[in-house]
């Protein structure tokens, strides 16, 4: 089951809106992904920053009603949906998967959250999710991030998606796509498309994307 009842019930509600009622293709929504890995004075990996774009289905829908007459939603309205996501995404564990030295590492709640809306109306959320401990990028430090049941696409941006934030001199990040889907995988997505269902539980890491650290 999709995990963030909030972005479930959106996600929802924007598929069923399209023209005749028509359900979008699985996935349902769209994220372009921007993040910062965050290193602290210890040289190690501290936290997440990320910048999530939504499409403009999910970001119609997910303002829907703010801003008054004005039809403008106000910063404290923007604030409040950044909060309640925010809240919402640590059940999912921000959807965020970072492993580093073989171990995976765990997130604090998320701080620094913030939703801003560009000239598309489009909306980008912007939170910091931080390590409950530090993580050493010294045998190379992997970051992905997917929704597991492939409800939600998240994609990194084309354009520099994953950059370094006070890291040791000598570190360097590399972004790796995957492979194309096996034949059964494929028809599995075909087969969910037009549907609420999901192509499979673990379907979502078939198709993340990989940021690989490595630190002297």
């Amino acid at each position: 089951m999709f995990p963030s009842r909030l972005l479930a019930a959106l996600s929802l509600a924007a598929a069923l809106a399209l023209p005749g009622g028509a359900a979008r293709a699985h996935p349902h929504v769209f994220v372009a992904v921007k993040s910062v890995l965050l290193f602290g004075p210890d040289g190690k990996i501290s936290g997440v920053r990320h910048a999530w774009t939504f499409d403009d289905m999910y970001s119609a829908f997910a303002t829907q009603g703010m801003g008054g007459k004005a039809g403008k939603p106000s910063e404290s309205e923007l604030k409040e949906l950044a909060k309640v996501n925010v809240e919402q995404l640590e059940e999912a564990e921000f959807f965020t998967v970072l492993r580093a030295g073989g171990k995976k590492a765990e997130f604090a709640p998320a701080t620094d959250y913030t939703i801003t809306l560009d000239a598309k109306k489009l909306i980008t959320l912007h939170f910091t999710a931080p390590l409950k401990e530090p993580a050493s990028a010294g045998k190379a430090a992997v970051l992905q991030v997917f929704d597991p049941s492939y409800f939600v696409a998240f994609d990194f941006e084309k354009q520099t998606p994953v950059t370094l934030g006070a890291a040791p001199q000598g570190c360097t990040v590399s972004v790796s796509t995957p492979p194309p889907l096996a034949p059964t995988d494929a028809q599995k997505l075909n087969d969910s498309a037009g549907t609420m269902v999901s192509p499979g539980a673990d379907f979502g890491i078939k198709l993340a994307s990989r940021a690989i650290v490595a630190c002297p």
